[in-house]
């Protein structure tokens, strides 16, 4: 989620075509593609080891208005409150529980993001180290209770807290103790918007056993390897999952924006205030009998904050986003924007990259998301285990990725970026695994040493 601060003086919506053209404006000839990298992550006190909480000399909101001066980015500001900074076409926003997130500016290659990654965790560094406060990069707090982590002022937050609990179980813990990191991209044409959503959506379990980082709840093994990807499958069946009518013959933009009109929604935002509208039907916003807005019709800004509340493991808006990677250290934030423009920004690429899973059933593909989230690369589908098919998917990427040839400082392409995933396929185990075994075994339980060893 991203913080913004848009006005709704915006054109009303006047027919359903206006919902399909929103995304399809989306389409960019190639080489106005672009790389857009976000991620999260979690905010501690290297004295006691507990999340930040938002006020305070060394809170949320002290480290947002030091960080502003240090890079000269201006505050996002919701009720008086700083929520958020802008600037260099990125911006940084609050997560319910605290969670920084940066999210990157449009850039051509996987250099400029790592870059802009690395400016990024410099400055916050400079910023927090004197005030005691460190960040972690882990896709599950691996310590803290749910009443632990702290609530950020955010109002859309507050009715996303009273809905998750009537929609699953585990809507409360994706929103306070998750992080992620995901990468957004572009597509030329509805139907290479089909194949790139299609061919993510199926290998994204693939990504999530790669990146699996969340082997630890409360100081105990999870069980899983990425428990962040189990919590999506008890977070609310309206709005996540993989989607399955994107598999089907004909689809692109209208079916898209037919599958939102059914995802229940949140919130409506009028003069800077947001109006509870949960579990509302978009449909009935269309037709002027929204609950929450009796008599009033739908702006397109409307529309652009009714699909940011959906949370599949691909979501379209005017761009991709790839969805299921959970966070982890900084060469990991690097290495999934190179994973998936290997695959999606390469047509080659993106036809091998096809060929790997065209043959799964939908069962299959429900299978390995809940298996990938468990078991990692030691999963099975069709006949093979995740690490085979990891090990595959990477060639293609890596094959991608040298065709594209995007030169950086001290590489002729991006392929070293792949090297952390390659090392992680090759072994077979994942970062969740390892650490949980890690902070069980050498670690002796010991949790200052084990945020030390994953903190940025």
């Amino acid at each position: 989620m991203t913080t913004s601060d848009s006005k709704q003086d915006a054109p009303m919506i006047e027919s359903m075509d206006q919902l399909s053209a929103y995304l399809a404006d989306g389409c960019k000839p190639k080489d106005q593609w672009r790389i857009g990298t976000e991620h999260e992550k979690f905010v501690f006190c290297r004295t006691n080891l507990k999340p930040i909480p938002y006020e305070g000399d060394s809170g949320i909101r002290a480290i947002l208005e030091k960080l502003g001066q240090e890079t000269g980015w201006s505050i996002i500001a919701e009720n008086d409150l700083p929520i958020g900074l802008k600037g260099d076409g990125a911006s940084v926003s609050l997560e319910p529980g605290g969670q920084f997130e940066l999210s990157g500016a449009p850039l051509e290659t996987v250099h400029q993001t790592c870059d802009e990654v690395h400016t990024h965790l410099a400055a916050v560094k400079k910023v927090c180290d004197p005030m005691g406060v460190a960040f972690l990069g882990m896709g599950f707090a691996p310590t803290w209770k749910l009443e632990d982590v702290p609530l950020m002022p955010k109002p859309r937050y507050n009715i996303m807290r009273r809905y998750m609990p009537t929609k699953g179980t585990l809507g409360l813990d994706m929103m306070h103790r998750t992080c992620t990191v995901q990468v957004n991209l572009d597509f030329a044409s509805e139907a290479d918007m089909a194949a790139k959503f299609r061919t993510s959506l199926a290998l994204q379990p693939i990504a999530t056993a790669l990146f699996a980082n969340s082997g630890l709840i409360e100081g105990k093994p999870s069980g899983f390897a990425s428990y962040r990807a189990h919590i999506w499958t008890d977070t609310d069946p309206d709005r996540t999952g993989l989607l399955n009518f994107v598999f089907e013959d004909g689809f692109g933009f209208e079916r898209y924006a037919d599958y939102m009109l059914d995802v229940p929604m949140y919130f409506v935002r009028r003069n800077g205030e947001y109006l509870d509208a949960s579990g509302q039907s978009f449909r009935d916003f269309l037709k002027g009998e929204l609950p929450a807005l009796p008599g009033e019709k739908p702006t397109i800004l409307d529309w652009e904050d009714h699909l940011s509340t959906a949370f599949p493991e691909v979501r379209l808006k005017k761009f991709l986003e790839m969805r299921g990677a959970d966070g982890g250290p900084w060469a990991r934030i690097c290495a999934l924007p190179a994973f998936w423009v290997g695959l999606l920004y390469d047509d080659q690429a993106l036809a091998a990259a096809w060929d790997v899973a065209k043959r799964w059933s939908q069962d299959e593909r429900e299978q390995l998301r809940n298996d990938a989230a468990k078991l990692g690369l030691k999963a099975k589908i069709g006949g093979r285990t995740v690490q085979e098919v990891a090990l595959e998917v990477l060639s293609i990427s890596r094959d991608g990725l040298r065709r594209r040839a995007c030169a950086g400082k001290h590489d002729a392409d991006e392929t070293s970026y792949l090297e952390p995933l390659e090392k992680i396929a090759k072994s077979g185990v994942s970062m969740g695994e390892y650490t949980a075994k890690m902070f069980t075994s050498e670690l002796n339980g010991d949790a200052k040493r084990l945020f030390e060893e994953c903190k940025y």
